[in-house]
């Protein structure tokens, strides 16, 4: 992490005879600040908006003109992905070695970003709202020993007993059954779900975590040595040592979205994720890409019922949060009835909630998004992805100008990396947790399990 506001330690120097000692000080100096940098916290950084100016014309470039405009230049080349072919020769020089290496240092950088006034600080840049839930559900997924393996839970999508009977019952729709290519996100407690997919003869694409290494991967059991468990394919690791890279600019359909959450609402379809935002920004660059039409793909996610929104209040977590949200408030009335505030401009809701004990198809889902809003995308998002970096450029040489850019952010914490075992630390927990929840029909249409 970077502290803006730090300043060099000043060091009062002596006159010098040689210029041997200057550079020794230089150097000190030099690694004194890299350091303090370094250890100072993220939420000491300041946020600044200067995107009002912005023509409004200009703020969103739409899915549909993009893709027309790729189409147009003889620059772009899109080719098809063979799905039958064999794995790259760059995954043929997979090295795991690095890859454990990277994965390692990853999170001993969440380690230190865990930071518990970090989340008072990032309720001030963005939703307050979706930051109040995310703290309620991670806290009530702990403490009733619901959660599992990573944990803590906190700054993730949860893993939660009974995801495997969520991935079960998910298997059944018709929508999966009738889907060929299937984006899932790279999470645990979907990685069931992944597993459906390939054994199912399914094509799975799957984003590289973070984005941060590159796009996405496809997988296809078609695709790998017979020797090669299912498994082995639905691990992040799996999918880098397996999978065939996808470009930007490769053609092909996403008939089906999975997504994980850490709440939703079963009337609306207001996801809340773990506050990163990739899921949205995957939904925006499919779209904008023509890889996705964003009127007819389904998006469905799996969770335990207890992070289903309690529209009467009368269950936990819910109706603790509620009855914070009076105490603050400083009233024994709340204007809404609910938690969920209003979504932004790209937050993509879904149309199909599963838990393991339900199916909920929403009633009132509300509009999905299309294309990427460059407006809303922070230059410190902006700088940890590449494959943001070279569209934006992309499309900014198709425009013949400059997108615009959204305001700076501090960026929310990463996970911490727990061990295996123990209550906190990914302990199984009650066994008798599966199939706990609200069987009333409440929250639009269910399929009881």
């Amino acid at each position: 992490m970077v502290d803006n506001n730090s300043r060099p330690i000043p060091i009062i120097m002596k006159p010098m005879r040689h210029l041997g000692q200057l550079l020794c000080h230089i150097s000190l100096l030099a690694f004194t600040t890299r350091r303090i940098s370094a250890l100072a916290p993220a939420c000491t950084r300041t946020a600044a908006s200067s995107h009002a100016s912005i023509p409004p014309d200009v703020m969103h470039f739409p899915a549909h003109h993009s893709h027309r405009l790729l189409h147009s230049r003889s620059i772009v080349s899109r080719s098809s992905i063979h799905l039958s072919s064999s794995r790259s020769s760059t995954n043929e020089e997979f090295n795991e070695a690095a890859y454990e290496s990277d994965r390692v240092a990853q999170d001993a950088m969440a380690m230190a970003a865990m930071k518990s006034q970090a989340e008072q600080e990032y309720a001030k840049l963005r939703t307050p709202w979706k930051w109040r839930i995310r703290k309620a559900v991670w806290d009530f997924l702990e403490e009733k020993d619901i959660a599992q393996y990573p944990r803590p839970v906190h700054h993730r999508i949860p893993n939660f007993l009974g995801a495997d009977e969520a991935a079960k019952s998910l298997a059944t729709l018709p929508e999966f059954q009738n889907a060929n290519l299937v984006k899932v996100n790279p999470d645990t407690p979907q990685r069931k779900v992944r597993h459906f997919v390939l054994e199912s003869g399914k094509t799975l694409l799957t984003p590289q975590p973070r984005l941060r290494t590159g796009f996405f991967s496809t997988l296809s059991t078609n695709n790998v040595p017979p020797d090669v468990p299912i498994e082995a394919l639905t691990t992040s690791k799996g999918a880098a040592q397996h999978g065939t890279p996808v470009s930007l600019y490769e053609s092909y359909n996403v008939d089906l979205v999975v997504v994980g959450s850490t709440a939703v609402c079963p009337n609306t379809g207001a996801r809340v994720g773990k506050g990163e935002g990739f899921a949205e920004l995957e939904w925006g660059i499919l779209t904008q890409q023509g890889n996705l039409d964003a009127s007819k793909v389904l998006v469905v996610t799996t969770v335990h019922d207890c992070q289903v929104l309690d529209e009467t209040g009368e269950e936990e977590p819910w109706m603790s949060l509620l009855k914070k949200m009076k105490e603050e408030d400083g009233t024994e009335e709340v204007a809404a009835t609910t938690p969920f505030g209003t979504l932004t401009q790209h937050d993509v809701p879904v149309d199909i909630i599963v838990t393991p004990t339900r199916i909920i198809r929403v009633p009132n889902r509300l509009p999905k998004p299309s294309g990427v809003f460059w407006d809303l995308l922070s230059p410190q998002k902006l700088s940890q992805i590449r494959v943001l970096q070279e569209l934006k450029k992309r499309t900014e040489e198709e425009l013949g100008h400059k997108l615009p850019s959204g305001p700076d952010e501090i960026l929310p914490p990463i996970a911490e990396r727990g061990r295996r075992g123990g209550r906190g630390r990914g302990g199984r927990g009650r066994s008798s947790g599966r199939g706990r929840g609200r069987m009333s029909g409440r929250g639009g249409n269910k399929d009881k399990r």
